[in-house]
């Protein structure tokens, strides 16, 4: 691709983001100074929109994540959340705004019960427990069978259930996904991934990064294939599935059959 081609794709890309609910412009960002693993990334997320980030390994889908959630600071470029700017914002700030973060591990607190880690989601605000949690368990219906139970005896899929709840208590306008079929087996990653449409369609915008990168792309509305800490390719889901180019590059085999 030419600079020329490569930068009008880039404008209309950013034409496409305008009215975003998270949006990312042209995002530098690392873990040390002068040493960038994003490197001028782009990204959008409208309403509503489940949103894919595939790659290979080492080409920052989940630093790019932590810099949406200021987990990694910026170094240039710009994070937006429904048009104000919200860049190297604390995470804690972000979440009373509307962006909840599931880490790929340690995203939950085993000895606490799964009540109390859901209470933990809401401590900003304990007066909205009751109501928050009744939400929670709608999209999860064993969570409140068991919420008695301790959070470390649960399985993996289980408590990525918890984990996913816990960040929805806020009532998040867009929710973070970093890896969240990571470790399960096949079919606990399916659940993962049919639970993460069930919350999107509760009205929920998703941003999730996956390894699983076919079986996202069949979920997802819009997809985003990072490389070298920028994005290689964009398209919608199915697009990206069908692309030789992403195919052949990215989804290896598995894709092709």
């Amino acid at each position: 691709m030419t600079d020329s081609s490569a930068q009008q794709e880039r404008n209309e890309h950013l034409g496409k983001a305008e009215g975003a609910v998270l949006r990312a412009d042209d995002l530098t960002a690392g873990y040390l100074p002068g040493v960038d693993i994003l490197n001028g990334c782009d990204l959008y997320c409208q309403p509503g929109e489940l949103v894919a980030i595939i790659g290979p390994n080492g080409a920052g889908k989940s630093t790019l994540l932590k810099a949406l959630f200021g987990l990694v600071r910026v170094s240039s470029g710009t994070v937006q959340l429904k048009g104000v700017e919200i860049t190297n914002e604390r995470a804690d700030k972000l979440v009373s705004q509307g962006i909840g973060f599931v880490p790929q591990t340690n995203n939950v607190f085993p000895s606490l019960t799964i009540e109390e880690n859901l209470e933990m989601g809401v401590f900003q605000a304990p007066k909205t427990f009751a109501k928050r949690f009744e939400f929670v368990c709608g999209l999860f219906p064993a969570l409140s069978d068991r919420r008695k139970q301790r959070a470390g005896s649960l399985s993996g899929g289980e408590r990525q259930m918890v984990a996913m709840g816990r960040a929805l208590m806020m009532e998040p306008s867009v929710l973070l996904l970093d890896e969240p079929s990571a470790g399960l087996s096949p079919a606990m990653q399916d659940e993962v991934f049919v639970q993460t449409r069930r919350i999107n369609r509760a009205g929920v915008s998703v941003v999730m990064v996956e390894q699983n990168a076919r079986r996202c792309l069949q979920i997802c509305d819009r997809g985003y294939v990072l490389d070298q800490g920028r994005n290689a390719y964009t398209a919608t889901g199915q697009q990206l599935l069908d692309d030789p180019k992403v195919i052949e590059l990215y989804l290896g085999t598995l894709a092709k059959a």
